[in-house]
C-alpha cells in the first residue's frame, strides 16, 4: 500500500471520507513513474528544515502524476496554539491561488463571445474611461495624472499590465491611497466589490497600461466584470461553473457551517525573525460571509479540492465527461502574454516572493515557464504556476502530466525559499 493508498484507508475507516471525492477524480496506483523514496525524503526535509525549526506550523504536499496520486505527505500542526494536527483535509486560506479560478471562470464568457481580450475596461466600467497616470502628488490634496497612451483592456487585468496596484506593495502614493481606502483588503476588509470598483474610478494608475507588469488587484476586477457581463453575482457564478460541479466542497468565500474547526491557523512571519498568530480560526474573518468578494484572494479550500481544479487543467480543460474550457483557450492562457515576449524581471516593478522569476513569463492568470535553464530549477517549458500570500504553492506540467500542490500558513511568501526546494525535490522523484 503506497502513502497515499493507506492514508485514503485511514480516513475512511476514521470515518472521515474526505478523499471519496478525490478518488472519483484520480485513482491510486503505481503507475506515476516517480520513486517513493525520493518523495518521502520531501516531508522529512519540510519536517526538519521548517517544521521542527519552527519556521512553519505544518505543512502538506501533495504530487499527482498520470492520473495518480503519487505522493500525499503531511506533517505538523493545522493549529499551534491548541495542538490540532495537520490533516489531508485541513482547510486553508489560498489567497492568489484564488486567481487561476477566477481567470478560468472569465475566460469561459470569453468563449462564450461575450467579451473579448482586446475590448477596452470602460466598455464596463464607464467611470474608467479618463483613469490618468500617475505623475505626481498625494491622495490628497490631490494626485498630477497625464493620459496614457492606450486604454486599459481586458487582457491588462488577465495579466497584470493594467496599471492597478495593491495596497501592500508601499512603493507608492498611489499604494498609499489604496491603503487609506482599504480597496484590496481581503480580511476584514470594510467595502464591497462594487465600492472597490468606485474607488479605483478616483485614483490614477501607476503606469500606461501595457507598459509594465505590476501585480495588482486585476484580478478582483474580474470578478466584478465577471458580474456585469453575467448577470449573476459573482460568487454564484464561481459556485454554478466551477467549484460546484467540479465537486470542490470545501471551497468558497467562507468555511462552510460545520467544518470550522478543520480551518487552519495562519502565521506571520515578523521582520525580526519571530513567527507569530496571525490569524485565529476560531475568530477568523473566513468563518463569516465577506462584504468584499475576492477573486483575487478571497477563497479558503483545501489541497484535495484544489487537485480537482488543477487536474481539470491537466486534462485540457474536462473532468468526469464535462467540459469546462476548451484545450485551445488554455493553450492560450498558459502562454506568455507579456509585451516583446518578455520574461517577468524585464518587464516587472513589483517582484515580491522568494521565487526566481528569470525565465517565467506571464499568461492569462498563471505564470508561465519560458526558459527552464534560466529559472536555474528543474521544469519544463510550458508548466505553469501561482502561489498565495500565505506561501501555498502550485504547479500543473503538462510534459511530464505533473501535478503539484503544496499547502502552508505563513505570510509573506517571500519568507523562505520553500517553492524553489520543493520544485526541485520533485522533479528529482521522476524515474522515468
Amino acid at each position: 500500500m503506497t502513502l497515499a493508498s493507506a492514508s485514503v484507508y485511514d480516513a475512511v475507516v476514521q470515518g472521515e471520507g474526505v478523499l471519496k471525492e478525490a478518488l472519483l477524480v484520480l485513482k491510486v496506483g503505481q503507475g506515476h513513474g516517480m520513486s517513493p523514496a525520493r518523495l518521502a525524503r520531501i516531508d522529512d526535509f519540510l519536517e526538519q528544515t521548517y517544521v521542527a525549526q519552527g519556521k512553519m506550523a505544518g505543512t502538506l504536499t501533495l504530487v499527482a502524476r498520470r492520473g495518480e496520486i503519487a505522493h500525499l505527505g503531511v506533517r505538523g500542526l493545522a493549529d499551534r496554539e491548541r495542538g490540532t494536527p495537520l490533516a489531508e483535509d485541513t482547510i486553508f486560506r489560498i489567497y492568489s491561488m484564488t486567481k487561476p479560478i477566477t481567470s478560468v471562470a472569465f475566460m469561459m464568457l470569453v468563449e462564450e463571445g461575450r467579451v473579448a481580450l482586446d475590448d477596452p475596461v470602460h466598455l464596463y466600467i464607464p467611470e474608467w474611461k479618463d483613469l490618468g497616470v500617475f505623475a505626481g502628488g498625494i491622495d490628497k490634496p490631490g494626485f498630477q495624472t497625464t493620459m496614457p497612451a492606450r486604454p486599459m483592456l481586458v487582457i491588462d487585468l488577465l495579466r497584470h499590465t493594467s496599471g492597478l496596484t495593491y495596497g501592500f506593495q508601499n512603493r507608492t502614493n498611489v499604494d498609499a491611497a489604496y491603503r487609506a481606502r482599504g480597496i484590496g483588503e481581503i480580511e476584514k476588509g470594510t467595502i464591497t466589490l462594487a465600492e472597490m470598483i468606485a474607488g479605483l474610478a478616483e485614483l490614477p494608475l501607476e503606469f500606461s497600461p501595457g507598459e509594465k507588469w505590476n501585480y495588482s488587484v486585476s484580478t478582483d476586477v474580474l470578478g466584478y466584470l465577471i458580474e456585469r457581463i453575467s448577470g449573476q453575482a459573482f460568487e454564484d457564478f464561481l459556485r454554478e461553473r466551477l467549484l460546484t460541479p467540479l465537486g470542490m466542497v470545501d471551497t468558497d468565500f467562507q468555511v462552510r457551517a460545520g467544518v470550522e474547526h478543520r480551518l487552519a491557523a495562519c502565521y506571520a512571519l515578523t521582520s525580526s525573525g519571530r513567527t507569530i498568530l496571525q490569524d485565529d480560526p476560531q475568530l477568523s474573518s473566513f468563518r463569516e460571509p465577506p462584504a468584499f468578494v475576492s477573486g483575487g484572494g478571497g477563497l479558503v479550500g483545501t489541497a484535495h479540492d484544489y487537485l480537482k481544479f488543477a487536474q481539470m487543467l491537466l486534462n485540457g480543460g474536462e473532468a468526469d465527461g464535462r467540459r469546462y474550457i476548451s484545450r485551445k483557450t488554455l493553450d492560450l492562457m498558459t502562454a506568455n502574454h507579456l509585451p516583446g515576449g518578455v520574461d517577468l524581471p524585464a518587464l516587472s516593478v513589483s517582484l515580491f516572493s522568494e521565487a526566481n522569476y528569470n525565465g517565467i513569463g506571464f499568461g492569462l492568470g498563471f505564470a508561465t515557464t519560458m526558459d527552464p535553464a534560466k529559472t536555474m530549477i528543474p521544469g519544463s517549458a510550458g508548466d505553469y504556476f501561482w502561489g498565495g500570500a500565505a506561501s501555498t504553492a502550485f504547479w500543473i506540467d503538462p510534459v511530464e502530466d505533473l501535478i503539484c500542490i503544496f499547502m502552508t500558513q505563513l505570510i509573506p511568501s517571500s519568507s523562505y525559499p520553500v517553492r524553489r526546494e520543493l520544485k526541485t525535490m520533485v522533479y528529482a522523484a521522476i524515474e522515468d
